[in-house]
């Protein structure tokens, strides 16, 4: 037996795990370079530590290292080395090669120098001409790093991460060196629970069940250097033999797996049989806010999502926000998080223990280490996310703020039969939230973000609110709508509900609002008692609840501007308003009124732009031509608006009524402004 240097490789951050490994193989070792751990060995060592080792990537047999700075000696220290012992007479040896700070910079010029001294030595010992290279492939490498090459000749062939076990992968795959590398820096032992509830197609449950059956995992391979004529006969099969004899059975190992996609389990339950564990794991379909467990001091890893591939960021987003309330589930397990996602210790609410920069394929990844109390311990260390001290004493505050107002509302409201207000209008500033009552349904929103909250209190933030509201109201949890400040639109709940003489149709979750603006109340009320015997134009029509008043005041036809078509034609049927007297236009406003019906046809108009419109003069003044002498427009503006002086009404009369409009349970007294504005 021949002592050799080998070389164990391993992706960057987990060379102190393959020098653990190689200790625990009886080999002394130190690492070289990121990634290289050098190790001493005779040809036995070649295959324990293919077979043996989980997180390394390849095994190479460390041909020579020396310094050089020309080609020359590149050629003539490269032709000096035993190349004839390991490559087999037909073998193709193809040099790849690296150069890092070193004067032979061209890699291509330093591998075909390397190329042609091998066949030169090859060609010179076995008396031949030309080089067959038909047969198995022995990868050489030329890496130069200041100015110090080494030559090495790859062992293992594929890399060490193709076990045999796996026929597929997930979108995102997780190589099964990268997964064993994970197991192996947690506190997981085979007597205690581990839970990958992000495990795709099995990696890292499999990897876990190899390690707690001592189950080598390159048993089931071939690899490049059996062919070799340096390694004695019976090597391979002893190391073999060595590996099946040490394979622990018996002790129950409890491994839980778990995915959304059924067809990933599927394919994990595959791959489990295939590497000799599915008896050793439970693979099941469900989402990770489902996890639960009844076990303790157990150990979750995993590697969730990244969002890192276009259209999945928000839904990502949305799944590391939900992640303290899950794992808080969890106080007395260890739970280990390899991913990219920044910010994941603000969005749990707690500092890692460990942090290791590793590589998972081409992109730069944190494994995050949070560590619970040993087994029969008691868990007195940060837990994830909850709400803190000052979140709770804004929540009381909010508690007695809304009841104080629901107890107010809720007779005035049923003294001036009104069944839709605003219950609470961002009274504490701390808690800027909108609350409100729609007959017997309750919208609530986030008029911005919490002050002050992390990522990590707002999914139980938002859950106490909703709580406080159903207490307070006594309203069903069915009845209770939150929509989140994000620009994300929620699942749409849809209802009729009975608006004083009217039904409307009205929407939760819709970008363009309920469908019946609250703070419009009054402008209906006037719209219903100025309108018979008018024409009507309704522009911004919304869901059209104002067309709706205006038909039913005895308007003698209506026309519905710029709302949303479908939206406006159900509301206006459901007020038995039918006929061709009460238009719904999909038109743009702006091209409906620089088309305009040709001369002066209404006698009553509402104009309520958006904000986002920019120019409410040129808008009022271009709605003008369409009113007749004598008619009434009535301009509302939401937000601060512009000042009446701006609005350079031409040939109008404008009187503001913003006080008149604004809902008294309104705590913004300039939620809008509004002018009544009389053509001459």
């Amino acid at each position: 037996m021949t002592n050799l240097d080998l070389i164990a490789t391993s992706t960057f951050g987990l060379e102190a795990v393959v020098s653990r490994e190689l200790r625990s193989l009886g080999y002394d070792c130190k690492t070289i370079q990121d990634g290289r751990v050098l190790f001493r060995g005779d040809e036995t060592a070649i295959a324990r530590a293919n077979l043996w080792l989980r997180a390394s990537d390849r095994v190479l047999l460390r041909m020579g290292a020396f310094p050089v700075k020309d080609f020359g000696e590149l050629f003539d220290r490269t032709r000096d080395l035993p190349w004839e012992d390991w490559i087999p007479r037909d073998a193709a040896f193809p040099v790849t090669g690296r150069s890092v700070r070193s004067q032979l910079s061209s890699v291509p010029a330093c591998q075909r120098i390397v190329k042609k001294a091998i066949v030169e030595r090859l060609k010179s010992l076995r008396g031949v001409d030309w080089l067959e290279e038909s047969g198995p492939v022995c990868g050489v490498e030329i890496a130069l790093l200041r100015n110090q090459a080494t030559l090495t000749i790859d062992t293992s062939g594929p890399g060490l991460h193709k076990r045999g076990y796996r026929t597929g992968s997930g979108a995102a795959p997780l190589k099964e060196t990268l997964a064993a590398g994970l197991v192996l820096l947690s506190f997981w032992r085979p007597d205690r629970p581990l839970i990958d509830p992000f495990c795709g197609t099995g990696t890292i449950p499999i990897e876990a069940a190899l390690i707690g059956r001592n189950a080598a995992p390159g048993l089931q391979r071939v690899f490049v250097a059996e062919a070799w004529p340096g390694i004695p006969p019976g090597v391979w099969e002893r190391a073999r033999q060595e590996a099946k004899d040490l394979r622990a059975s018996g002790t129950a190992l409890h491994i839980r797996g778990s995915d959304v996609a059924p067809q990933l389990i599927d394919m994990a339950h595959l791959h489990a049989q295939h590497a000799g564990v599915g008896e050793d794991i439970r693979f099941e379909c469900r989402s990770f806010q489902e996890l639960r467990s009844d076990q303790e001091y157990g150990c979750i890893i995993c590697n969730p999502p990244y969002g890192q591939r276009v259209g999945e960021v928000e839904e990502v987003r949305r799944l590391y926000d939900s992640m303290p309330r899950t794992l808080r589930g969890f106080p007395t397990w260890s739970h280990y998080i390899l991913t990219a996602y920044e910010g994941l210790e603000k969005t749990l609410g707690r500092e890692a223990d460990r942090r290791r920069k590793l590589r998972n394929g081409p992109i730069e990844c944190t494994y995050y280490q949070f560590h619970g109390p040993k087994p029969g311990g008691v868990a007195t260390g940060p837990g994830f996310g909850g709400i803190s001290k000052r979140a709770r004493q804004q929540l009381e505050a909010f508690r007695g703020r809304i009841g104080k107002r629901y107890r107010h509302l809720r007779k005035w409201a049923a003294k001036a039969h009104i069944c839709c207000y605003r219950l609470y209008d961002r009274d504490i500033p701390e808690t800027p939230l909108i609350v409100e009552v729609y007959a017997d349904q309750l919208l609530i929103r986030e008029a911005d973000h919490p002050r002050d909250s992390a990522p990590s209190e707002r999914e139980e933030l938002r859950e106490k609110i909703v709580q406080i509201v159903m207490e307070v109201t006594g309203c069903p949890e069915t009845h209770v709508y939150f929509a989140d400040h994000d620009p994300v639109v929620p699942a749409t709940a849809e209802f009729e509900i009975q608006d004083g003489d009217h039904r409307f149709m009205i929407r939760f979750g819709e970008l363009t609002g309920t469908g019946l603006p609250l703070d419009e109340r009054a402008l209906r009320m006037r719209i219903g008692d100025e309108a018979r015997g008018k024409a009507f134009l309704n522009l911004f029509a919304g869901a059209g609840s104002l067309s709706v008043c205006a038909a039913a005041g005895g308007a003698i036809r209506t026309t519905s501007v710029g709302g949303q078509a479908e939206w406006i034609a159900r509301n206006l049927k459901t007020n038995g308003i039918e006929g061709e007297q009460h238009a719904v236009l999909s038109d743009d406003v702006a091209a409906f009124l620089a088309r305009g019906p040709g001369e002066a046809a209404y006698d009553l108009a509402v104009l309520a732009p958006p904000a986002s419109e920019g120019d409410p003069a040129g808008l009022l003044n271009a709605t003008l031509r369409l009113v007749k002498r004598g008619g009434v427009i009535y301009f509302m503006w939401r937000g601060r608006g512009p000042a009446l002086k701006d609005l350079d009404v031409q040939g109008a009369k404008a009187e503001e009524i913003t006080r008149r409009t604004i809902p008294q349970e309104f705590r913004d007294r300039e939620a809008h402004r509004c002018w009544r504005v009389s053509r001459a």
